[in-house]
């Protein structure tokens, strides 16, 4: 498939690629960033390709990633990008807070202590605060942040969605969504209140298609767009099944070692990169807009980019389902989406 191929996210009017660059590397995911000008050449490098949606948070880094990318993205025309960011993301300096999930994952240099905040006045500096960092002024998707991590469902609801249903009422930003790992939760979400878009993260891969019971089929009816996020399920669809493979941010365990041990022999037998399979799978599912793999360097950019890239038959995506690893009524990708380009 093409990996500049552009889709319309939901019916927001927003066209974006489909394979953006996300900032989870840029923040320090796993291990220190040491050249962080080289990680800027990285978001240049990808600029440069076309491949110009970017998506960030304040939780990247404590604000490193969002520091980073602007300082590329503030000397190139505004419109000539996509860019998203999220809410609900405070932090400051201190301990980190044992009882945040997500924090032991950013390496910093600094000691940083994160908490949630989806109230109107924690959305709002959250949002400045991005706005500060990045040196912008506007970004074209407001997404607010893993309220499952804490079950704030009700203080998003209550909140969070409205103060961002009236910056999107205002023009501030052209589309507001959820990104987050809970299924349960975006089921929810996208029943009761008015979003535009879902980064459904971990959620609908190779790997675990949760989302595809009901979540899809209720964005896909309400023309709710759909970003792919954690495609590799933070690291095992990329690695394959090495000795230390992450799945889900921890140690894969032999359950989700023997499935990828499986589906690597398909792709041994139809000689298909397993990166390949994992980064283009998504793209079967038509609310399905764009898949945001983060990364570092440039190198491993142009990986990606090949791997989207990359030819995959018929067969194989029909020998997986052969194999029971993947259902057969998953949607894969046709050959409009599988020839080179």
């Amino acid at each position: 498939m093409n990996p500049l191929e552009t889709r319309e996210l939901g019916k927001t009017g927003i066209q974006v690629p489909a394979m953006g660059l996300g900032g989870t590397s840029h923040g320090g995911m796993f291990g220190l960033l040491e050249d962080k000008q080289a990680a800027v050449a990285t978001v240049e490098h990808a600029y440069n390709k076309g491949a110009r949606y970017f998506d960030l948070a304040p939780m990247y880094g404590y604000g490193q990633a969002e520091t980073l990318f602007g300082q590329f993205l503030k000397t190139v025309p505004r419109d000539s990008f996509v860019l998203s960011t999220k809410v609900g993301d405070m932090f400051e300096a201190g301990e980190k807070d044992p009882d945040n999930k997500h924090v032991e994952i950013w390496i910093t240099e600094e000691k940083m202590h994160s908490y949630s905040d989806f109230s109107r006045d924690g959305v709002l500096r959250c949002f400045e605060g991005s706005l500060q960092r990045l040196g912008i002024d506007r970004v074209d998707i407001l997404f607010i942040h893993d309220p499952d991590v804490q079950d704030r469902y009700q203080e998003v609801m209550d909140e969070g969605f409205p103060t961002l249903a009236q910056l999107r009422d205002q023009g501030v930003v052209r589309a507001i969504g959820v990104g987050m790992n809970s299924v349960d939760m975006m089921i929810h979400f996208a029943n009761n209140a008015d979003f535009d878009c879902f980064l459904v993260a971990g959620r609908y891969t190779l790997l675990d298609q949760a989302a595809l019971g009901q979540l899809l089929p209720i964005c896909e009816s309400k023309q709710i767009g759909v970003i792919i996020g954690g495609a590799y399920n933070s690291g095992i669809l990329a690695t394959g099944t090495k000795e230390g493979a992450l799945y889900d941010y921890v140690p894969a365990r032999p359950p989700i070692l023997e499935k990828v041990r499986r589906i690597e022999a398909v792709c041994r037998a139809h000689q298909v990169p397993l990166q390949a399979a994992a980064l283009q799978f998504p793209f079967g599912h038509p609310t399905v807009a764009s898949n945001i793999p983060g990364t570092r360097s440039k190198a491993r950019f142009d990986q990606n980019f090949d791997m989207m890239s990359f030819p995959i038959p018929a067969d194989f995506w029909a020998e997986l389902k052969h194999e029971g690893l993947l259902g057969e009524d998953v949607p894969t990708p046709g050959p409009a989406l599988t020839d080179s380009q």
